[in-house]
C-alpha cells in the first residue's frame, strides 16, 4: 500500500498540536486544563494565552486525530474482523496502562473503545453519505448531552477552582508517585470512562464515522482540486472561529464562572471543532505542493508515521520534567508553552533519525507484531 504522505503530515501536525494543550495538563493542576482562573484570580498573560489556544487549538487537534483515526478504520477493513478487533483491543490495553501508570490524560483507551464500536458501523454503512450523516448526528447528540449536563449538574465550584489543600495534595501525589499516584489516576480514569459513556463518546464516534466517510469518498486521499481544498479550508476555519469566538468572549466576561463555563459555554468550542479540524486538513491538502518542498514538512510527516511512539514519548518527557524534576506548578500557562518547541524538536529529530533505518516506529512495530500474533495472521509488509 502506497503511503499518503499528506495524511502522515496531517497526523504529525495533530500529534504536535495536541501538546499545545497537554503541556498545561502536565505542568499545572487538573483544574487548569479548561479553567485559566483555576486559582481564583487570573493574569492578563494567562487570559490571552488561554483565549488564543481556545480559538485555534483546544479540542481541534484531538478532533483532527479522531477524524484520522476513523479514516484508519476504513483503511483497516480489508484486514478483516480478527485483525481489527485484536489491534484495537491491544491499543485499549496500552491506553489503560498509560493512563494508570504514567498520565491520566491518555486518549488511547477512549479511541480504542469507541473504535471497537465504530468499525462495524463503518463496515456496514449503506453509503458514504449515510455514514457521514450518521457521524454528524452522533456528534450533535454529544453536544446536546453536554447542554443537558449543564442544566442538571450540581455545583462544580470545588472541581473548577480547587482549594489550596486540594492543589497541594495533587502536587504531592504527582511528584512522589507510587501507589498514591496510581490510586488517584485510577479515580480520574473512572471519571473519564464515565464521561466517555455519557457524553464524549458520542462526539468521538461521530468524528470517526465522518473520517471514514471522507476516506471512502476520496476526500482524505487528495482526489479533489487544490482550489477546492484551499477554498473549503479557508471557509471551514473561518466558520469555526466565528462559532467559537462567542464562547471565548462569554467565558472571559463571566470571569470563568463554574455555573456557566463548566459545561454550557464549552458547547461553542465543541461545535466549532469539526469545522476547524476538517479545515486544517483541507488547507494541508490545498497547499501540499508548496509544503512538500520543506524539510520541516517532511519531518512532521515522519512524526505522523510514528504517531503512537511520539505520543507516548511526549508523556515520558513531560512527566519526567514536571513530576520527577520538580517543575510542576513552577510556570504559568504562557511560560509552559516555552517547553513545547523543545519537545517538538525531540519528536522531529527522533522520528527522522529512526525512519532512516526502520520502516516503523518502535511502538508501532510492536503493536503490529502483537496484533498479528493475537489475530493469528502474518504481519503485513506494508504499513498504514
Amino acid at each position: 500500500m502506497t503511503r499518503n504522505v499528506t495524511l502522515d503530515f496531517i497526523r504529525g501536525a495533530a500529534i504536535l498540536g495536541i501538546l499545545l494543550l497537554n503541556i498545561s495538563a502536565f505542568g499545572l493542576p487538573k483544574a487548569a486544563y479548561l479553567n485559566p482562573a483555576w486559582y481564583g484570580t487570573i493574569t492578563r498573560s494567562d487570559a490571552w494565552t488561554w483565549a488564543v489556544l481556545d480559538l485555534l487549538a483546544q479540542v481541534k487537534f484531538l478532533t483532527l486525530f479522531a477524524l484520522l483515526f476513523g479514516a484508519g478504520l476504513q483503511m483497516l477493513l480489508a484486514r478483516g474482523k480478527r485483525w481489527i478487533q485484536s489491534r484495537l483491543t491491544l491499543l485499549a490495553l496500552l491506553g489503560f496502562c498509560h493512563a494508570l501508570l504514567l498520565w491520566e490524560g491518555d486518549i488511547l483507551l477512549a479511541y480504542a473503545l469507541v473504535g471497537l464500536v465504530c468499525w462495524r458501523m463503518v463496515r456496514d454503512a449503506h453509503s458514504v453519505r449515510s455514514l457521514f450523516n450518521t457521524g454528524v448526528v452522533l456528534y450533535l447528540i454529544g453536544i446536546v448531552v453536554l447542554l443537558l449536563l449543564a442544566s442538571i449538574t450540581g455545583d462544580m465550584q470545588r472541581e473548577w477552582t480547587p482549594g489550596a489543600a486540594a492543589v497541594q495534595y495533587e502536587q504531592f501525589w504527582r511528584q512522589h508517585g507510587g501507589l498514591e499516584a496510581v490510586s488517584n489516576r485510577a479515580s480520574m480514569l473512572t471519571d473519564s470512562l464515565l464521561a466517555l459513556g455519557v457524553q464524549y463518546g458520542w462526539q468521538l464516534a461521530g468524528m470517526m464515522l465522518m473520517g471514514a466517510a471522507l476516506m471512502q469518498s476520496g476526500w482524505l486521499k487528495g482526489r479533489y482540486s487544490l482550489k477546492h481544498y484551499r477554498r473549503t479550508g479557508a471557509l471551514l476555519v473561518a466558520l469555526g472561529l466565528i462559532i467559537n469566538l462567542p464562547g471565548v468572549i462569554g467565558q472571559w466576561q463571566l470571569g470563568w464562572s463554574a455555573r456557566w463555563c463548566a459545561f454550557l459555554l464549552q458547547a461553542p468550542r465543541e461545535l466549532s471543532a469539526p469545522f476547524q479540524s476538517v479545515g486544517y486538513a483541507a488547507l494541508a491538502f490545498g497547499f501540499w505542493p508548496q509544503l512538500c518542498r520543506s524539510r520541516l514538512a517532511a519531518a512532521v510527516a515522519c512524526v505522523g508515521r510514528m504517531a503512537l511512539t511520539n505520543y507516548l514519548l511526549q508523556t515520558l518527557i513531560c512527566t519526567t520534567l514536571f513530576y520527577r524534576c520538580g517543575l510542576f506548578m513552577h510556570f504559568d500557562r504562557l511560560a509552559l508553552l516555552g517547553f513545547v518547541p523543545a519537545v517538538w524538536a525531540v519528536n522531529l529529530l527522533f522520528s527522522v533519525c529512526w525512519l532512516r533505518y526502520f520502516r516503523q516506529g518502535p511502538v508501532e512495530w510492536l503493536w503490529r507484531q502483537l496484533t498479528s500474533a493475537a489475530s493469528g495472521t502474518r504481519p503485513s509488509k506494508t504499513s498504514l
